[in-house]
């Protein structure tokens, strides 16, 4: 480039400031997936972070980040219409009671979510707050066929369990720290060997935190059919 051309770029620039910048006025804001639109944190501790995802139906999410490893559950579904940044638009219904992990860590996305259904589009999830697995070993479950597997990876391992009225499981010991997500409410009578019976109105939607070292027996003392899926981390 000579030494005339390059004076002529410098002063439109100067003149023109706009110029420069307008290929970063198009880009969206982006803001961190606990700041975006209908994205509630509703629980933290040191080892995840719970969102409510709970999207009206006609409503969009702001773009957001999302860099931490991530498990969702579906608890209703909807239309939706997805878009990464920069990419097509990729529209979907994911059945309730999906469960999903997103390995964020390694390759972080920027999108958004417009639902475009009549109905609301909820989804339950849980960011794994430390970077690399290996700090626990879960269990198997492998003892009662009643935990149906649904998820085994290097970050999580998980399991779905439905009790129709009357339906009891045997005890089982959960060896990880977890969460189980209700995705059918009922009334069930959780049994532990050192406390007594505790009976729980459990509601579509509710998430409980899980200490390890539980052992635990279940039994639906209801009248309508309890499920939900639970997790322990690795």
């Amino acid at each position: 480039m000579n030494h005339v051309l390059r004076s002529i770029l410098v002063g439109l620039t100067l003149l023109f400031p706009w110029a420069a910048t307008a290929q970063e006025a198009e880009r969206p804001q982006v803001v961190p997936v606990e700041k975006a639109p209908f994205h509630v944190p509703t629980f933290r501790n040191e080892y995840v972070t719970m969102l409510n995802v709970y999207i009206p139906a006609g409503q969009t999410t702001r773009y957001h980040q999302h860099s931490i490893d991530l498990v969702s559950t579906v608890v209703e579904t909807a239309n939706v219409r997805a878009q990464v940044l920069g990419e097509e638009v990729v529209e979907r219904k994911l059945p309730a009671g999906t469960v999903l992990f997103s390995g964020f860590t390694k390759k972080p996305l920027i999108h958004q979510i417009m639902n475009v259904d009549t109905n609301p589009y909820h989804v339950l999830a849980f960011e794994i707050m430390h970077p690399e697995s290996g700090r626990f070993t879960p269990s198997t479950r492998s003892e009662v066929s009643a935990y149906r597997p649904v998820m085994d990876n290097e970050r999580v391992r998980g399991w779905r369990l439905a009790l129709e009225p009357g339906d009891s499981v045997p005890a089982i010991t959960q060896n990880a720290p977890g969460i189980r997500i209700v995705l059918s409410g009922g009334d069930i009578v959780e049994g532990q060997p050192e406390h007594p019976d505790q009976e729980m109105i459990l509601r579509l939607g509710d998430f409980i935190w899980q200490e390890p070292g539980a052992i635990r027996t279940l039994h639906n003392v209801g009248a309508t059919r309890v499920e939900f899926v639970e997790f322990e981390l690795k």
